[in-house]
């Protein structure tokens, strides 16, 4: 009999948690080997797994949005050190912005919560089997799987400058932006400019108007 599909989940919400967890242990080729709430306990957990052994899991379904370090920040650790763990997101953004920032750092798949259940299934196993998904109602807009074009400048961010302009464009304060990512309000302003340096804009209207024509305020 073939071994089941470890899989280990990252989602600061512990009743999402229970949720997907009863939902993934129905299937008998799947077993879920792990929870964290956030993603420093994720990297400290895979750490733990002595290297001989292996890796903990083989797919981890991530959210995005977690308090302290970003799901996109843990999965570029992941790629550098566990190469073969294979990372499928599960997030409740759907801007194509988001997902091809996730899949350009090496996400295999990205899923959103407003999703059918059985696709967060069918996508694991996929994953698992080596292929890259993205569900329905975001594929139209995600990048080709080898695409060759240049990324534009907010995909050349790192990942806790785009969490960082992500909760910019959501309305929230520098204050807000600070307590709601364990930063400094000093920091959050400092990336702030760096962000905006980046993109070649120099205030909030164009900073607006960048998001806008790049779709990023979906």
């Amino acid at each position: 009999m073939t071994a089941p599909t470890r899989v280990l989940l990252v989602d600061d919400h512990a009743v999402v948690r229970a949720g997907y967890r009863r939902l993934l242990e129905l299937e008998p080729d799947m077993l879920v080997v792990g929870e964290c709430a956030d993603a420093d306990a994720a990297y400290a957990l895979l750490q733990r797994q002595p290297v001989s052994a292996g890796a903990l899991a083989e797919v981890m379904v991530l959210d995005l949005s977690m308090p302290g370090r970003s799901g996109l920040d843990l999965l570029r650790r992941v790629r550098l050190r566990w190469p073969s763990l294979r990372v499928l997101i599960f997030s409740m953004h759907d801007s194509p912005a988001v997902v091809n920032q996730s899949l350009r750092a090496g996400a295999a798949g990205f899923v959103t919560k407003s999703s059918p259940p059985e696709e967060l299934v069918a996508a694991v196993r996929a994953v698992r089997q080596g292929e890259r998904v993205v569900s329905q109602d975001v594929a139209a807009h995600a990048i080709p799987a080898e695409a060759p074009t240049a990324p534009a400048p907010h995909e050349q961010l790192s990942a806790r400058e785009f969490d960082v302009l992500r909760h910019l464009l959501a309305g929230l304060s520098l204050e807000e932006i600070a307590q709601r990512l364990c930063l400094s309000p000093k920091t959050v302003a400092n990336q702030q400019s760096l962000i905006r340096q980046k993109l070649g804009v120099s205030n909030a209207v164009e900073l607006l108007r960048y998001a806008q024509w790049h779709g990023l305020d979906g």
